[in-house]
């Protein structure tokens, strides 16, 4: 009897609502996709605190907050795989022009983190800050990702550490190989940030003095990386001329030090090395074969933003910018400079010559007020009025400027742009700071993907050239970069998993910035939350400022 008894209990309570019938948030009617990328359904979502607490038909459940999401597609937050926003989000934590395109996590590092830091680096850093100024608080990747977050921010923020920024630690800017001694505390740089929450090693290889950096060293701290799952990203050490052999460096660092790799921003840069694209793939394809976990992430646009740096060799740029600008005042390095600006190598990755023409080069971030009228400009024009060659010009301007002077460079295909697309092992980036079109970053024109490059993924090249299916693009903004990341309860529409979501109209969103005028926010995005939280309201920001530091697998909490 007492046996009957308790079945009869227990079936009972198997029958009771397994959901809550209150939350704070109720998302309702909206079609989900769960960032897996299978087909979408009709649902409401729950929210409980900073928490997805139910999902299906909560029509008999009450809310503080509800949200009628009928026909807007809700999916998770978006993930940008490469941010520049360290210091935008210290200026404006709001962190707008990315928060309008559903994006809820920056990911940052590539080759420089904002930590760990030595006094000497603290100097040198408050030195070349440019409009954004601000006191570095901090020594550690953690004490800065810690900084932000007791600040306040409105996505949540997580970084690599550079590759570079060890090195700087150890070796300044100094072209040569470490000791072991200092090897070694590279390597012990690199443990501690893994510790502290990084999501693996980033490098810049193009970059003085990344450039400097050979492949074992990579690997050696790639190993560490390695012990705790961590990941090995890497702007390659050339996207043109000697795409396919940086490709298998990178391959060769993930089989020697046992870690999985992404390629930053794939690109072939320069119009002879466009067709090479599609052996990348074959190569990349290759190794994911042979048991390998090779991904990369990608911008929408055929141009790329860095500075007149990336235009001149590295040996004239070893020892820093102060070394840098001293030689560039003379005439016989000047001379020699401008004959390697205009020559074909494979030594060094030449954007100025990938190009094709002064034409084709921006000048669109200048530190000098009194330079800041040039900006948008190419450096044709530039040279023009000067009456100079445009070599000439653009080591005046890095001169002038003190600064490397940021620089749009058009190297890419359109074509290309829509092959990578395609690719399902491709995530997403902005490769830019988040902004807003007010204040301070009215001094300077970003590139238009620091506005647009969500949106423009799901307008233009989901819903008018049908490239990939909406599904599949939110799984590579979502679900797909947290994998890669190894990042918890995040990517995801499901239960237990932290509410961050975007909701967009799926007809309308696109993005506006142009590089004539990038300052546009893009549109479509009608609702943000990030840890529960509204960020974003009937597209417009609230003020909030909910974001949390996310930490990558190897974070040993203390």
């Amino acid at each position: 009897m007492y046996r009957l008894f308790l079945l009869a209990v227990l079936f009972l309570i198997g029958c009771q609502p397994s959901e809550p019938t209150h939350y704070d948030i109720l998302i309702q009617g909206g079609t989900v996709y769960n960032g897996l990328g299978g087909a979408p359904f009709v649902a409401d979502i729950g929210v409980s605190a900073d928490t997805i607490a139910g999902i299906g038909d909560l029509a008999s459940s009450s809310a503080e907050v509800i949200v009628d999401a009928t026909g807007l597609a809700v999916s998770p937050g978006f993930i940008n795989m490469l941010s520049w926003a360290p210091s935008t989000l210290i200026e404006d934590g709001k962190s707008q022009s990315d928060i309008r395109q559903g994006v809820t996590l920056e990911v940052f590092g590539e080759g420089w983190s904002f930590g760990p830091l030595n006094e000497q680096m603290k100097r040198e850093e408050k030195e070349q800050q440019g409009d954004i100024k601000y006191d570095i608080e901090w020594t550690t990747l953690s004490e800065y990702l810690e900084y932000m977050e007791a600040r306040g921010v409105s996505p949540n923020i997580g970084s690599f550490v550079g590759a570079t920024t060890v090195r700087i630690h150890e070796l300044g800017y100094e072209d040569r190989v470490p000791t072991e001694d200092e090897l070694d505390r590279m390597r012990a740089l690199v443990r501690q940030a893994m510790e502290e929450g990084a999501f693996g090693v980033g490098s810049s290889l193009i970059y003085a003095p990344a450039f400097y950096a050979d492949t074992e060293e990579l690997i050696e701290l790639s190993k560490v990386a390695a012990e705790y799952d961590g990941l090995y990203v890497s702007h390659l050490r050339s996207e043109g001329n000697r795409l396919l052999e940086s490709v298998d460096e990178l391959i060769t660092i993930a089989r020697e030090a046992g870690i999985r790799a992404q390629i930053y921003h794939l690109k072939a840069a320069g119009k002879d090395n466009w067709d090479k694209l599609d052996q990348v793939f074959e190569v990349v394809e290759a190794a994911q074969e042979a048991g390998l976990e090779i991904t990369a992430d990608m911008y929408p646009y055929p141009a790329g933003a860095t500075g007149l740096d990336a235009a001149m060799p590295p040996w004239v740029q070893e020892g820093g910018y102060d070394d840098w600008a001293e030689r560039l005042q003379d005439p016989s390095i000047r001379e020699r400079v401008a004959h390697e600006m205009m020559t074909p190598t494979d030594e060094w990755e030449n954007l100025y010559l990938a190009s094709g023409s002064a034409e084709n080069v921006l000048l669109v971030g200048f530190k000098n007020e009194e330079l800041k009228p040039l900006t948008g400009k190419s450096l044709a024009e530039v040279a023009t009025m000067r009456g100079k060659t445009p070599e000439e010009t653009a080591m005046d301007l890095v001169v002038e400027d003190g600064s490397r002077v940021g620089t749009v460079y058009f190297v890419m295909s359109e074509d290309n742009v829509r092959k990578k697309i395609q690719r399902p092992w491709i995530s997403f980036d902005s490769d830019a700071g988040s902004l807003a079109p007010e204040g301070v970053f009215l001094k300077s024109n970003p590139h238009p993907r620091a506005y647009g490059t969500f949106a423009r993924i799901l307008g233009r090249y989901v819903r008018e050239e049908q490239l990939i299916s909406l599904q599949e693009a939110i799984r590579r903004l979502t679900s797909f970069p947290a994998e890669t990341l190894k990042i918890q309860q995040r990517g995801r529409l499901e239960k237990g998993y932290f509410a961050d979501i975007a909701i967009f109209d799926p007809d309308t969103i696109i993005d506006h910035a142009t590089f004539e005028n990038p300052h546009q926010y893009a549109t479509g995005m009608v609702h943000v939350f990030v840890n529960g939280e509204q960020v974003l309201k009937d597209g417009e920001h609230t003020g909030a400022l909910p974001g949390r530091v996310v930490r990558g697998p190897g974070w040993v909490e203390e």
